[in-house]
């Protein structure tokens, strides 16, 4: 499959979707490499994301993500995002010079079931912030960014995978006919 060589491909998506696993498997398939960007900003931080929405509170984790996500200089590579990534503008278009955003969707069900540790996963949201309420709040955002939409309920990580696959294959063509 040819995607543009040094194009990124930066997977979008609320907490438990499987951006992490999904990209690993991606990357794999597409010879690219790997960035995992909560791995990143635990990195520079020292400390899990847990620990600085403990220490710090949300909007420091959003800060730190910004930060990181508007500083990064990778090329053909899978990014997993956190799911908070989409609050910042700056850091969502520096992301999208680079590369394709493809947002993996699941239903708020979907989220519950795969999500077992809500209040200790490191989610940055306001202290008493629900599920459901940040649900609502971030599906127009990730729906905004997204250049392409993979639905992920009710599928396992392999055939998202495989759709995720030809659909990239399809972009990909309709790209270099345009050219």
């Amino acid at each position: 499959m040819k995607l543009a060589a040094q194009k990124n491909i930066i997977l979008i998506g609320m907490p438990g979707v499987g951006k992490s696993t999904l990209g690993v498997l991606l990357a794999k398939e597409l010879a690219k490499g790997f960035v995992d960007t909560d791995l990143l900003i635990q990195e520079q931080a020292g400390k899990t994301l847990q620990d600085i929405l403990d220490g710090q509170g949300y909007m420091a984790l959003r800060e730190m993500e910004e930060a990181v996500l508007s500083s990064m200089q990778v090329s053909n590579s899978v990014i997993a995002t956190g799911g908070s990534a989409v609050y910042s503008n700056k850091a969502m278009r520096s992301l999208k010079e680079r590369g394709i955003c493809i947002y993996l969707r699941l239903s708020l069900a979907g989220v519950r079931q795969r999500i077992h540790n809500f209040q200790s996963r490191g989610i940055a949201a306001a202290s008493g912030q629900s599920l459901d309420h940040i649900f609502a709040e971030r599906q127009p955002l990730y729906e905004d960014y997204a250049d392409l939409t993979i639905e992920c309920d009710n599928k396992s990580i392999e055939e998202v995978l495989g759709e995720l696959l030809g659909e990239l294959k399809a972009a990909s063509g309709k790209l270099q006919e345009k050219q």
